[in-house]
């Protein structure tokens, strides 16, 4: 046969063996993408939220002189124990003594004159009453008796005041407790009513919080209890005793403080507490992982597995937040297969492949 002849049905046969090749070498559909899911369950949900507080005593306040002067011993140090009455801190007492010596002898001469006035007044009295003195003159001395009493109880209150104020020179707790901080050092020159040390007086304790706004309605309410870094497994009742009617102007958070129930030796001053917010609710709602959250700057979602396999992203309403969980109230209904892992990487539409959570 002549080679011009041969040479289309030798193309036609290169067209079939290509196409085979190609019919062989096609890739296989993809896969859908793995995805852990979790069906979700909802049940009546007691709301609950943990609030990290620290132990304070229910009256503290700063210990300080009640005359000026340079302080010349300090008698406590941090967290020394003291009862009423112990000396706290010792002022120089030098000038104070010579006020008070001073009021003495300014009351010893008061005495004096007290002393001569009334003596003229009595000799008076029983020379007018023979004739041998005028109205006048008994009246000078009457006078000038009057004035001596006066001048001898001015004495007299300074004299008080003088003691007083020495007495001060000693700075003394004024109840039973536990020194927290000291806030003036020896040599230092303190001025009236400048702390010197702070006393945490002994008796009730409390834990102070800082509350957001949206709870402020809630600690009126919900059922307090408090916990202890040093022992997780101890837990204290406790009751909501003080809110602050403004926010802190930096944190905006407003300070609560719960009173300890039978707060133990094992409370200290300090320490470091967990203090539980929770209260019983009709609502119900559905407790996912916090992985299973996503949030690109419209509020809180969730990646739902629909029956076809694919992604959708369905915004929620999460009301609260615990340490491995968030507490959804709505956007999703139950047996409803949530994305648990991964949601930062997906995007709605997609076709996944299911993979049940343990």
């Amino acid at each position: 046969m002549p080679s011009s002849l041969l040479q289309p049905f030798a193309a036609l046969a290169l067209l079939i063996v290509l196409a085979g090749c190609d019919a062989q070498t096609a890739p296989a559909p993809k896969a859908g993408r793995p995805v852990q899911v979790q069906a979700v369950s909802f049940n009546n949900e007691a709301m609950s939220r943990d609030f990290v507080g620290v132990v304070r005593a229910r009256y503290e306040s700063d210990l300080s002189f009640r005359v000026a002067g340079k302080m010349i011993a300090r008698k406590v140090n941090v967290g020394d124990h003291v009862r009423a009455g112990d000396i706290i801190a010792e002022l120089d007492s030098q000038d104070l003594q010579l006020e008070a010596q001073s009021a003495e002898a300014e009351f010893a001469a008061a005495t004096s004159n007290l002393d001569q006035a009334a003596a003229d007044l009595k000799r008076y009295t029983k020379l007018k009453e023979r004739g041998f003195a005028s109205n006048a003159d008994y009246d000078r001395k009457k006078a000038a008796n009057d004035e001596a009493e006066g001048r001898m109880e001015r004495a007299r209150r300074s004299l008080d005041l003088a003691r007083n104020q020495l007495a001060y020179a000693e700075l003394k707790a004024d109840a039973d407790g536990v020194i927290t901080a000291t806030l003036a050092e020896p040599g230092q020159v303190v001025a009236i009513g400048q702390g010197v040390a702070r006393l945490a007086r002994d008796g009730a304790k409390e834990a102070l919080v800082a509350l957001p706004e949206t709870w402020l309605g809630e600690a009126r309410n919900a059922q307090a209890t408090v916990r202890l870094w040093t022992d997780r497994d101890k837990i204290f009742a406790a009751h909501l005793r003080e809110l602050s009617p403004q926010a802190d102007a930096a944190t905006r958070t407003y300070a609560a403080r719960f009173d300890i129930e039978d707060a133990d030796s094992t409370v200290a001053f300090g320490m470091t507490t967990t203090v539980t917010l929770s209260r019983a609710s009709d609502e119900r709602a559905a407790r996912l992982p916090l992985s299973a959250i996503l949030n690109r700057g419209k509020g809180p979602s969730v990646f739902l597995v629909d029956a076809s396999d694919t992604l959708e992203l369905r915004p929620v309403t999460v009301a609260s937040f615990t340490e491995d969980a968030a507490v959804v109230t709505s956007g999703i209904s139950d047996g409803d297969k949530i994305v648990t892992l991964g949601v930062q990487k997906l995007e709605a539409g997609a076709k996944v492949r299911v993979v049940e959570a343990e």
